[in-house]
């Protein structure tokens, strides 16, 4: 990994002299990634690095510097149509949550090269901590120990640099990319975005970025000013999602038999009896049923396990509980096997504060007494009270619909507990004035289409990049027959 660093390294400092002696933004050529052994799903990547102004909108009060972009690139096999660029969630992701996903990739973006940046903020480009977020730092980039103080002491004395880190800066570098990279000829450019990356597409069209064929969201985000489907309010979503999961249970003849009684019912004697029980207590991660369900909804494999084990709750057996924590972790293993994999806390704090945070003046009391008549949570509302970072202002970009927009394929899954469905229609009817916008829906889908419904995410993408008719409604989730 210090090799890979050490050449990023050399790569800034030639692309830097080039940049200075053209004074023209100029795309980073592709080599060969030196970490392209180090893991089968990297056989084959070209990797760049590109230096881009640190404060491209102006807006921060920063003076003037550069930050670095790494993007790897996964070149197609055969003749190439053109080119994908993954644009990760978050905020704070980098690209490699993409890098576990790349065999459903290559097929629903068949003949396509697929381009992976990693935001400013991210993954191998430029740190808002660089010494802390290291690979070679004891946490690696995740921040672990004394390094979390020394990072957001370092970004409060600094609040300049920290606003460079702005929605609006990252969008802005994802569009000189697409500018620098774009193919030649008939060859096509698409962007593809989850989750929060669908905002981010969604505000790099706003700035105006051209020669784009066709965008794919996925789990679009509500509309930035919908007060009823912000961050502040994600446990309400988290809870509707959860609620229409029992709801499944109760319609479904084996589960319900298998309860005997509505799930909500039976859900409800367990967070009673879990209240005063400290052996399922130390069972459930944080001690905290409401929060350990409903992240378990992320993955709807999991998820249906949920019914079948309130009945074993319910009887005081905590044994499904390690099953569920292992499927869990199963999965999650897909999206974070890379050394950049882990996500950036500080960023995800600042824009999530700055941008999508409709309550900024709300109190802890209050996050605790909505909880109290939930049944799923999220940590999230919770995690944006003080959050001891500094925030930057909104700018003209808030809330603001592109002008216009390519074609555009909306994946959207029912039961997402981060992204409902209807905020995402009506996010779709106020984009439906700048173009044409297609919705393919995942009947019993979860957040990130892509990598929790890859077999229907996959017909969807083929059959819209193709122009034929998208499938009907899909389902992926197998049908749970037993505890």
């Amino acid at each position: 990994m210090k090799k890979l660093e050490r050449r990023l390294s050399v790569a800034l400092l030639s692309l830097g002299l080039s940049l200075a002696a053209s004074g023209a933004a100029q795309a980073a050529d592709f080599t060969p990634c030196d970490d392209a052994a180090s893991k089968p799903a990297l056989a084959g990547s070209l990797c760049a690095v590109e230096r881009v102004a640190a404060d491209p909108s102006g807006l921060a009060g920063a003076p003037k510097g550069e930050l670095q972009l790494f993007v790897r690139k996964f070149p197609a096999t055969g003749q190439v149509r053109g080119q994908v660029w993954l644009v990760a969630g978050g905020p704070g992701e980098s690209g490699a949550s993409f890098y576990g996903l790349l065999p459903v990739l290559r097929k629903a973006f068949a003949g396509f090269d697929l381009l992976v940046p990693d935001h400013r903020g991210t993954g191998f480009s430029t740190r808002l901590c660089p010494d802390e977020e290291s690979a070679a730092s004891p946490g690696g980039t995740a921040l672990a120990g004394a390094e979390w103080a020394s990072c957001f002491q370092r970004l409060n004395e600094n609040p300049a640099y920290a606003r460079q880190f702005s929605q609006t800066n990252a969008a802005h570098d994802l569009k000189r990319l697409i500018s620098s990279h774009r193919g030649t000829g008939q060859s096509q450019t698409w962007v593809y975005g989850v989750s929060y990356g669908t905002q981010l597409v969604l505000r790099t069209l706003a700035l105006g970025a051209e020669h784009i064929d066709g965008v794919v969201l996925d789990s679009l985000v509500p509309l930035q000013d919908d007060a009823t489907s912000d961050l502040s309010r994600r446990s309400l979503t988290t809870d509707a999602a959860g609620r229409k999961l029992l709801a499944w249970c109760d319609g479904y003849d084996y589960c319900h038999a298998q309860l005997g009684e509505p799930a909500e019912a039976l859900y409800r004697r367990v967070l009673a009896r879990f209240e005063g029980d400290p052996a399922l207590q130390v069972a459930v991660p944080g001690k905290n049923l409401k929060r350990f369900f409903g992240a378990s909804l992320d993955v709807p494999d999991a998820a249906t396990r949920i019914p079948y084990l309130l009945k074993a709750l319910e009887q005081g057996k905590s044994e499904g509980i390690e099953d569920m924590k292992g499927e869990l972790e199963r999965e999650a293993a897909v999206l974070g096997a890379f050394p950049q994999s882990p996500p950036s806390i500080p960023l995800v704090s600042i824009i999530s504060g700055s941008e999508n945070n409709l309550q900024p003046g709300r109190e802890r009391d209050a996050v605790r007494q909505e909880e109290q008549g939930l049944l799923f949570i999220s940590p999230l509302p919770g995690l944006l009270i003080e959050p001891g970072l500094p925030l930057y202002p909104r700018d003209a970009f808030f809330a603001k619909l592109p002008p216009r927009l390519p074609r555009t394929l909306v994946i959207q899954g029912e039961r997402d507990a981060k992204t409902p469905y209807d905020a995402a229609l009506r996010h779709v009817a106020a984009l439906r004035e700048r173009g044409p916008v297609e919705v393919f829906t995942i009947a019993d889908g979860a957040h990130f289409a892509l990598w929790t419904s890859s077999v229907c995410v996959e017909k969807g993408i083929d059959a819209f990049v193709t122009k034929h008719p998208l499938p009907p409604p899909c389902r992926t989730v197998k049908v749970r027959m037993q505890h």
